[in-house]
């Protein structure tokens, strides 16, 4: 018995560390990684003329259609040579906001700018798409919300609770309010068994919070580790310590970028700031939390952001999304700053496998930020920054593999 205990005491602690190290423990081995190659051919050219841009989000709707927001905000001019007059260049010109593609990679719909209707975001973060196919989106400068769209791009409903416009340098630190969202809505996912709302509002803030999805009332809200709202600080997140075991604080650190429910009745909590996913009940109890390449800087005064020539990205849990198999076996998660898709056991956290590396060749990333699955098991990832693209990973099967 004494034996028995010791091998189960080493192996706990070799898994811990291989956690810390953003490796898999011995034991998940064991478990075979899916495996991806790219579809260098989807998706199709754009019509007419237009520009790819920044492929914030990604969302998978129930007939299987890719909806990728195209984010204009950063296009550079030598991209728009055709829109001036005359035109400079043959290509290209600035293209809708929200594109709809079908499964052989053709755009079926798209619609949307900043001048489209009040209320557009003024910088598109987050797309999804309920199962009665409408659409909805949300922005990250201060007075940005979610709104609510029909397929083909007719305006339905504003979400609210919009704070003021202000330069984001005005916005405070709040984690006790409800009402507003001074800094935008970064992210947000649904629940619609429940109709409800998820909102990681972690930009500047550090909590996960709940709304009806229909009326927009508040509903409940928690911080890390399941910390209600009245304990969570609003102060300053300290830096992020590279030199020894992930900083286990019991605070969110921004940046929040996802929060994503499973079937099974679990929350899991992009936190970038801490290369980590945490891990609750849809009630917002903690249950367990796993680094993502802890030995990664996830936060501090030299982590730059989109276009910084001199500081690097930060961080590794840009966003994740749940395998589409019945038990939801995986978590594939979106590292922006080492440019990989990290494929993890839901169970426990384990790494079991991965793919990408930086580079914009097909089947490379440059600044990932999206990631998304259908039912067949295809990945769809969006890239920012000047990556500007998104691609397709077709699951690999055993015929497959032994041909290569």
């Amino acid at each position: 018995m004494l034996m028995r205990n010791r091998s189960t005491s080493v192996s706990v602690v070799v898994a811990v560390l291989c956690s810390f190290a953003g490796l898999a423990s011995p034991a998940a081995h064991a478990q075979k990684a899916p495996e991806y190659r790219v579809d260098p051919f989807w998706p199709k050219r754009l019509p007419n003329k237009w520009s790819m841009q920044q492929v914030v989000d990604i969302y998978v709707d129930k007939d299987d259609h890719i909806w990728a927001i195209n984010r204009a905000d950063d296009a550079r001019p030598d991209e728009l040579g055709a829109m001036t007059t005359p035109p400079r260049t043959e290509c290209c010109v600035l293209g809708p906001e929200v594109l709809e593609f079908d499964a052989d990679g053709n755009v079926l719909r798209a619609w949307g700018s900043q001048t489209y209707v009040p209320g557009w975001p003024g910088r598109l973060q987050t797309i999804g798409v309920d199962r009665d196919l409408n659409v909805y989106l949300s922005g990250t400068m201060p007075g940005d919300s979610i709104i609510k769209f029909t397929q083909e791009g007719k305006f339905l409903s504003d979400f609210g609770h919009r704070g003021p416009k202000v330069p984001a340098s005005q916005v405070k630190q709040d984690n006790q309010q409800t009402a507003i969202f001074p800094p935008g809505i970064a992210a947000f996912d649904f629940d619609e068994a429940a109709r409800e709302i998820y909102i990681p509002d972690g930009f500047l803030n550090k909590r996960v919070l709940v709304y009806d999805m229909d009326t927009g009332a508040f509903k409940r809200g928690w911080g890390g580790h399941g910390i209600p709202l009245s304990e969570i600080d609003n102060d300053p997140t300290p830096p992020y310590d590279v030199s020894g075991p992930p900083p286990d604080q019991k605070q969110f650190a921004p940046a929040l970028h996802c929060a994503h429910p499973s079937r099974d009745g679990f929350v899991y909590v992009c936190e970038r700031g801490s290369d980590r996913i945490q891990v609750f009940t849809k009630q917002g109890k903690f249950v367990k939390q796993f680094w993502i390449h802890p030995s990664t800087e996830a936060r501090g005064p030299h982590c730059g952001g989109i276009w910084s020539m001199t500081d690097p990205p930060c961080g590794t849990v840009y966003n994740l999304t749940l395998s589409t198999d019945p038990q939801q076996k995986y978590l594939l998660v979106a590292d922006g700053t080492n440019n990989m898709v990290w494929i993890l056991n839901r169970a426990d956290g384990a790494v079991l496998g991965s793919f990408g590396g930086n580079g914009r060749y097909a089947g490379q990333l440059h600044w990932i930020d999206s990631i998304a699955m259908d039912s067949k098991g295809n990945v769809y990832t969006g890239e920012v920054e000047d990556g500007k693209r998104i691609q397709k990973f077709v699951p690999v099967t055993a015929n497959q593999t032994s041909s290569r």
